[in-house]
């Protein structure tokens, strides 16, 4: 099992969540933690090795390393600003 590593940010913005979005996102990071192969994820094009995940209405930015999965980033699916804080914070 990996451990799960949120950033200030990612922290945060879960927190800020309503209950039912929140527990969406929190089951998708316990699959992660299970076995980070098992929800489809896509590399990000030009952050690689960042990772994106599809949780409800929420993508999270994540990366995995050896028995870490260090969340980046969790935001919108529906608009690019969670593209845009990625691409001002210069991660890669």
């Amino acid at each position: 099992m990996r451990t799960i590593e949120l950033s200030k940010q990612a922290g945060a913005f879960l927190r800020q969540l309503p209950g039912k979005q929140a527990r969406q996102i929190i089951e998708r990071l316990d699959l992660l933690a299970e076995d980070a192969e098992k929800p489809p994820s896509e590399i990000l094009k030009g952050y690689a090795p960042m990772r994106r995940l599809r949780a409800g209405e929420y993508r999270i930015v994540f990366v995995v390393e050896d028995d870490l999965v260090q969340v980046r980033l969790i935001g919108k699916r529906n608009d690019d600003e969670i593209y845009k804080t990625l691409e001002r914070s210069g991660q890669k």
